[in-house]
């Protein structure tokens, strides 16, 4: 039974960020219902991506990607809610743009792989893993006052 505490580490990327997507964004998962319990603007170094990304390492695209993405700044986030991850996948829509369904982030507003306007945790063991990484300091736990109106 999925845990509507499960978070999940979403990432406005630097394309994102010109753009002024990140308002839209963010928009777009409180009007889902989830919580934000983290939120900064951060321009990284290649050592926190190469630590991030950690897991492509290997493919011959990756040093292009990490000098992309220290090409300016990112917004880094924690939601958390029932099936956080998942939902936050379907609601990023396809690593490809060209694959995703209208309606998703990546379907309405990009249209390359490499420049897909977010970065969204694969499974709740990444999510965990990511959210260390980027907000060492930890996150804020609270209650929204309409959680009762969200969740059975």
């Amino acid at each position: 039974m999925a845990s509507v505490k499960e978070r999940t580490y979403i990432m406005v990327k630097p394309d994102g960020v010109q753009r002024n997507l990140v308002g839209e964004i963010i928009g777009r998962f409180e009007k889902r219902g989830f919580k934000l319990t983290a939120l900064k603007l951060v321009h990284a170094s290649p050592e926190h991506l190469e630590k991030h990304y950690a897991d492509l390492a290997g493919k011959p695209f990756f040093p292009g990607l990490i000098k992309y993405m220290a090409s300016g700044p990112v917004v880094a986030m924690v939601w958390e809610g029932l099936d956080a991850v998942k939902t936050g996948r379907v609601m990023l829509g396809a690593t490809n743009p060209l694959q995703s369904p209208v309606g998703s982030i990546r379907g309405d507003f990009a249209l390359a792989v490499g420049r897909n306007i977010c970065h969204g945790s694969d499974s709740v063991e990444n999510a965990e893993k990511e959210i260390k990484l980027w907000f060492p300091e930890g996150t804020i736990q609270y209650s929204l006052a309409q959680e009762s109106m969200i969740y059975e």
